[in-house]
């Protein structure tokens, strides 16, 4: 016997496979929750939300952070590209995080820092996450920065002069390993220095 109930429920798992189908050929694991309302098609907030929600209850979705969903668990990606992510504007990994990466500072920091239009502080899961804020026009000049992976990356000399910027009398402690005129160089050319 073939009821309209049953039809219903084939209809919702279609939905629902074409949904996972659409976001899963992106070949990206993390979506803001405007991302999704705009690949979905979906215009009510309500009706979103809601389906987010279940998504979430019944294990197809992970929540990570507010308006921030995976389909992923958090242990399965990557702490870096989540934070450039999560952050959601123009930004690349830098300071403390590159310096201790490189070997040029011993102390370990409990955050991973990144460079970006606003000051933001964030905790997903384990992972704490710091973004300092820089004027547009050396935030937006790419000189020092790698932009050849899934997240932009400052070098360490980009990262030293970004430091620098910030805190002048900073203290490296392996300054012997930091190409200095790399350094100076984009001083100049990035801070006008």
């Amino acid at each position: 016997m073939y009821s309209i109930n049953n039809e219903k429920k084939i209809k919702l798992t279609n939905i629902k496979q074409n949904r996972f189908l659409t976001i899963t050929k992106l070949g990206v694991s993390v979506f803001h929750v405007d991302d999704l309302a705009r690949i979905w098609g979906i215009s009510n907030r309500n009706t979103l939300l809601t389906t987010l929600k279940r998504y979430v209850e019944s294990g197809l979705l992970y929540r990570l952070y507010r308006g921030l969903y995976s389909i992923k668990p958090l242990s399965e990606l990557d702490p870096y590209l989540l934070g450039a992510q999560a952050i959601n504007d123009y930004c690349y990994l830098s300071g403390e995080t590159v310096l201790v990466k490189q070997g040029i500072i011993f102390q370990q920091v409990g955050y991973f820092t990144f460079i970006g239009a606003r000051t933001k502080r964030l905790k997903i899961g384990d992972y704490k996450y710091y973004c300092r804020q820089l004027k547009d026009e050396f935030l937006y000049n790419d000189i020092g920065i790698d932009k050849t992976g899934k997240f932009n990356l400052a070098k360490p000399e980009r990262a030293v002069a970004d430091i620098l910027y910030f805190n002048p009398k900073y203290h490296f402690d392996n300054p012997s390993v930091i190409n200095w005129k790399e350094v100076k160089r984009i001083q100049t050319i990035v801070y006008n220095k």
